[in-house]
């Protein structure tokens, strides 16, 4: 149940909810519109089409440019910080070169992309949560995101990418997962919160390389090494400040080591008819990972100072100690339950992603986030999906600890950290090719894992209900 609200929080909420149903049912009928146009800009793959030919002419020397763009409405209507809401964007602008084409240096690729991220984010200002409402969420900055080259081998059984990457485009990847707006349906929570800076991963990204061997049809291993400080600061710096543009290049902290193993079924091989539940002929389609990641550096300790007493005590030096090395355990699902038989375009799916990190060093020492998605979920609406997902992350037991020998010196009234809660839900409906509309709810249990409420210290922050709508535009 939703905490005790006042009768003007009830009213507000309401309200949201209202305008959320108007705004979707608005969204449907000028998708079916649209739907019955068969030519111009609705149908075409992106909103600028061939950009008077130019995009045709650089394809044929290799050259390919793309563009997104990804504007995000969130409101929190109850409990957290305070109520508001706030709209924040990214930008995107991709350079890919086939260097086959380009320079007759066949099986390689050449990438890069910016990103120009714009507005103000929820979460820390209203809401103050681990999971963080919006995956866009990042400091206002224009900055050069990756740039690397790709060099293919053994007739596509092999690959190494080498220059400055964001990992989250390869490691960790939920195919179902993907469709939600909360951050953590993308990077999860215990990289972002227990690596320097969150990792890189976006807006970040590190110097290294990655080699992508397939030792069989329906198997892939990935693995690679990064510097693990895309911005080289401390654990608790900003980094994005630090690194405003994406052009430090650091490689003077830790390495970061990751690995993973991949292993698919059903999957359809090349001239098979597919259908989005896989192919007539074969079972339904999964994708099973298994991973790791290894951090060479020293990380703060959460519970212990530099002098061997609690962080909480007045005797403490106020520096945590230093724990050596930094690593985790992962698993990823992604797998296709049933295919409607009169519809075959309408898919349910389910996904889980669970990691795992050491409780004494980690804010984050257990991360899950799991849910399903429904393709095609109205008929004729073939490119719309719907989905729930539940996500939960469970502080580390130096977290714990520390909270505990607080409110032991308070004499009681003080919070102990432990799990948060998410639930989203979220309806993305395909306007055209290149435009998609999606509404999102999100519902977070004990925000923070149960931190003070700024307002009155000795209860935890409210439950938190926040409600947006974001757009999608390929250009």
């Amino acid at each position: 149940m939703l905490p005790p609200a006042s009768r003007q929080q009830r009213s507000h909420v309401g309200r949201w909810l209202l305008g959320t149903a108007a705004l979707m049912a608005w969204v449907g009928g000028t998708a079916s519109a649209i739907a019955q146009t068969d030519h111009g800009i609705w149908t075409r793959g992106t909103l600028l089409g061939s950009l008077g030919g130019l995009r045709t002419t650089l394809a044929d020397d290799g050259i390919t440019l793309a563009g997104t763009d990804t504007e995000t409405l969130l409101g929190n209507v109850a409990g957290g910080i305070k109520q508001g809401a706030t709209m924040q964007g990214l930008t995107t602008i991709t350079l890919q070169i086939d260097t086959g084409k380009a320079f007759n240096m066949p099986n390689g690729s050449v990438d890069v992309s910016a990103l120009q991220i714009h507005g103000r984010s929820l979460s820390p200002y209203y809401l103050d949560d681990l999971q963080t409402a919006n995956g866009t969420e990042a400091e206002d900055s224009t900055r050069l995101w990756e740039v690397w080259y790709d060099q293919g081998f053994d007739y596509g059984r092999a690959d190494f990418k080498i220059g400055q990457q964001s990992i989250d485009q390869d490691f960790i990847v939920s195919k179902y997962s993907a469709l939600f707006v909360n951050t953590m349906a993308g990077w999860p929570l215990v990289p972002s919160a227990d690596l320097y800076a969150g990792g890189p991963a976006y807006p970040l990204s590190s110097l290294g390389g990655r080699l992508q061997f397939k030792p069989a049809d329906n198997q892939t291993l990935l693995l690679g090494a990064f510097d693990d400080n895309p911005p080289g600061g401390p654990f608790a710096n900003d980094p994005q400040s630090r690194d405003a543009g994406g052009t430090r290049f650091n490689t003077n902290t830790g390495a970061l080591i990751i690995g993973e193993l991949q292993y698919a079924i059903n999957q359809p091989a090349i001239g098979d008819m597919v259908t989005p539940g896989g192919t007539p002929d074969k079972g339904l389609p999964g994708t099973y990972k298994i991973g790791f990641w290894y951090d060479t550096a020293n990380v703060p300790d959460q519970a212990e100072s530099t002098n061997g007493v609690s962080l909480a005590s007045p005797d403490s030096s106020g520096v945590p100690a230093l724990r050596r090395h930094n690593d985790s355990l992962y698993a990823v699902a992604d797998q296709t339950v049933w295919v409607s038989p009169a519809y075959a375009a309408r898919t349910l799916n389910l996904f889980s992603r669970v990691m795992g990190a050491p409780g004494d060093r980690n804010l984050i020492a257990f991360s899950f986030n799991g849910g399903a998605t429904l393709t095609a979920p109205l008929e004729g609406r073939d490119g719309d999906i719907m989905g729930v997902d539940l996500g939960i992350g469970r502080v580390g037991s130096g977290v714990a600890a520390s909270d505990r020998a607080l409110r032991a010196l308070r004499g009681g009234g003080y919070p102990v950290r432990s799990v948060e809660t998410l639930i989203e839900a979220t309806y993305q409906a395909q306007i055209t090719p290149w435009w998609q509309i999606q509404s999102d709810i999100q519902y977070v249990l004990n925000p923070g894992a149960g931190i003070p409420d700024p307002a009155d210290p000795v209860r935890k922050l409210g439950n938190e209900l926040i409600i947006g709508i974001r757009t999608n535009i390929v250009f």
